[in-house]
């Protein structure tokens, strides 16, 4: 994005400046052919003689400033805009965390969760002052751990509160809860990081209708994968045989695609925090339009004071 103009109509009023340049110059003329007219040719000669270039600029040069004030006038109604970082202000960020009964698995140290949460506190702590934060924990449905903040302290006090479910893994409920809370506070960047290890089996929202809906609310999502190089036993079924944790990457891959962000594969507790540590780094922060129409608007002022002096100061031209 580049320069701009909010009231680019506006700017069709330049096209009064060559038509005074016309006049001016007809004035110009006619001023001149009636000077010689009633001067006498000695007085004539004698003006030829001066420094005709150093009087014809002071001469001229209020009309110029004139006519740039003018300009300058214009454009500033027209209100030009330049891109600006929006880091002033902020971005909404969102945690979504799977805390599905898999989430208990040891082969990350102590839980599944509990390094999770330890990583997502890493994110936090990276974020920008004026960025907000939010956390969403979901199972079997979806449910609220921390509104959005700008207060990263209070946020981790929540993060830490996170207790440990046994449901099922509701994958669209809880993105589409984080969507909902990432929009509540306007005119910000707007993105989610979720994190889960499970399939989606639960829930009334699928992840493709939760796409949609961050989609239509320009939506960044991140999307972590939480997994392991050996398969992860969860518990036994009734029979005795155990049961593993299964991760959808497909899912994630896809939400991760649709919605402009990026997807991580988290196989041990390094590299999740590894993951958190620079996904607050990777959060592209969109550029916003800033109004610069007061910088147009201060050059006419001090041009108006320059003209005003040449015009009535110590270096005016007696016409």
């Amino acid at each position: 994005m580049g320069f701009s103009f909010a009231n680019s109509w506006v700017l069709l009023f330049l096209l009064i400046i060559p038509l005074l340049l016309y006049f001016y110059k007809l004035y110009w003329k006619k001023r001149k052919e009636a000077a010689l007219k009633f001067s006498a040719l000695s007085i004539v000669k004698s003006a030829t003689n001066k420094n005709r270039r150093s009087v014809w600029i002071r001469a001229h040069l209020p009309f110029l400033i004139l006519t740039i004030i003018i300009a300058l006038i214009v454009v500033g109604l027209a209100d030009p805009m330049i891109p600006l970082k929006s880091a002033k202000e902020g971005v909404n960020v969102v945690l979504a965390i799977d805390d599905s009964g898999s989430m208990q698995a040891t082969d990350y140290q102590p839980t599944r969760l509990e390094s999770a949460k330890d990583a997502a506190e890493i994110l936090i702590r990276s974020l920008k002052p004026k960025d907000n934060v939010g956390i969403v924990i979901f199972e079997s449905g979806a449910t609220t751990a921390c509104y959005l903040t700008p207060f990263k302290d209070k946020a981790i006090r929540k993060l830490e509160g996170i207790e440990q479910k046994t449901g099922r893994t509701a994958i669209g409920d809880g993105l589409s809860l984080a969507i909902d809370m990432a929009t509540s506070i306007p005119n910000k960047k707007k993105v989610v990081i979720l994190l889960s290890d499970g399939v989606n089996n639960a829930g009334v929202v699928s992840p493709q209708e939760a796409v949609q809906f961050a989609r239509a609310s320009k939506m960044q999502v991140y999307t972590i994968g939480l997994g392991s190089d050996q398969p992860a036993i969860i518990g036994y079924d009734f029979f005795g045989n155990p049961q593993y944790a299964e991760l959808d990457e497909e899912t994630l891959k896809t939400i991760a695609v649709a919605t402009g962000g990026k997807y991580y594969k988290s196989v041990d507790k390094r590299t999740l925090d590894e993951i958190y540590a620079n996904i607050g780094e990777h959060i592209e922060r969109e550029w916003e339009d800033t109004s610069i129409k007061d910088w147009f608007f201060i050059a006419t002022f001090i041009l108006l004071l320059t003209n005003m002096y040449i015009i009535y100061g110590k270096y005016r031209v007696i016409m």
